[in-house]
């Protein structure tokens, strides 16, 4: 199918143009007018987007290991432009989260229409600090396990694509020395000071899961985890932009202090996409109220929107267009390892594609080159 008449978002920046697609593939990316196929009417084509943190949505969680869930999520993401993610799990029992990655491992492998893939697993928790544990259920934290884990991640046949840990516990640089050549080693829930943090950087780390949250604050003599992972190229830092979880002043200080190194995420609860009312995570209560779900005593337990819509607040935040776009497709695909399918508007790479209004509005989202209803 030969779509034209479009601007474009390529790794090179918006260009008018067009493409075409065949067996669910980009065959051709073009610059200028063509005739024939599908007139876009100057409509914007952005890649689907690549959730990397996200919990669950339309009253479903991943961490519920229900296969039907799993599948109503990837439905409601899918709609939402959102064609790749990673469904992240929380701090429970190892046989918890094993029943959990069975079912993202199956539906890696077999991805019903309409839904979004599933391109990797993010396993945040249970190597996490009692200080910091935010909404994470303190009865399942555990030490870094390197043996657990691999477990784990062998028995999803690798499909785990990231793994938290806090610096600060034992073992916690030998974890990532051991774990980052299986995956993307995070730094998260954590009350680390900046040597605890530089340590396990050094030793493999390379992400920051949800900056800001669950982590000390920057101090001019205690530059903590922040300080740490800011002035090391190789990390990407995670970033939730519902407009509740970080000030927008704080959304263009971590662009500044990250650049060309923010990832945005959702962080979203089975509660996205969800009415005001009460919800489970983790084994814990949720309570969403005003779009703002929270613990029973007051903590923020997760997010209510979804990557396209933190997308969109990013740049009405002030966050240059084009990076805001980067930082939601290609950046969180490369974490993860699947630029080389994902991410960007290439020949080769699959069709996941979202038609736009000039300010970014969804039209309407393809997967594969087919149209989601």
């Amino acid at each position: 199918m030969l779509y034209t008449n479009a601007i474009l978002f390529t790794p090179a920046g918006f260009v008018r143009g067009g493409f075409a697609v065949e067996g669910g593939r980009f065959a051709e990316v073009f610059e200028g007018k063509r005739s024939g196929g599908v007139d876009l009417g100057g409509a914007v084509v952005i890649p689907g987007l690549v959730d990397i943190h996200t919990h669950g949505a339309a009253g479903a969680d991943f961490s519920d290991g229900d296969a039907e869930g799993l599948k109503r999520m990837a439905a409601h993401l899918a709609k939402r432009g959102v064609t790749s993610f990673c469904p992240t799990s929380m701090t429970l029992p190892y046989e918890t989260l094993e029943k959990a990655f069975h079912t993202a491992a199956e539906l890696h492998e077999n991805r019903p229409a309409g839904c979004a893939r599933v391109m990797g697993i993010h396993m945040e928790g249970p190597y996490f600090s009692e200080k910091k544990k935010g909404a994470q259920n303190g009865a399942y934290l555990k030490l870094p396990d390197l043996p657990g884990f691999r477990k784990l991640f062998e028995g999803c046949s690798g499909l785990v694509r990231i793994v938290d840990v806090a610096p600060e516990l034992a073992g916690a640089a030998a974890f990532a020395e051991g774990a980052k050549a299986l995956c993307t080693v995070s730094v998260a829930h954590t009350d680390a000071d900046y040597d605890e943090a530089a340590a396990v950087f050094d030793a493999g780390a390379s992400h920051l899961t949800h900056l800001y949250n669950a982590m000390p604050p920057i101090h001019h003599r205690k530059p903590g985890v922040i300080g740490a992972a800011s002035e090391r190229k190789n990390v990407i830092a995670e970033l939730i932009c519902d407009g509740l979880h970080v000030h927008p002043s704080s959304v263009r200080m971590a662009f500044k202090l990250f650049p060309g190194r923010v990832c945005l995420i959702s962080d979203s609860l089975r509660c996205c996409g969800m009415p005001d009312g009460e919800y489970e995570l983790g084994g814990q209560q949720v309570f969403l109220s005003g779009g703002v779900a929270r613990l029973a005593d007051g903590t923020i337990a997760g997010a209510a929107s979804d990557l396209y819509a933190d997308m969109q607040n990013a740049i009405s935040f002030g966050i240059d267009r084009d990076e805001a776009i980067r930082a939601a497709t290609i950046r969180p695909a490369k974490e993860i390892g699947r630029e080389a399918e994902i991410g960007t508007i290439e020949p080769g790479k699959l069709a996941d594609f979202v038609v736009c209004d000039s300010d970014l509005t969804p039209r309407a989202v393809y997967i594969g080159g087919k149209h989601i209803e």
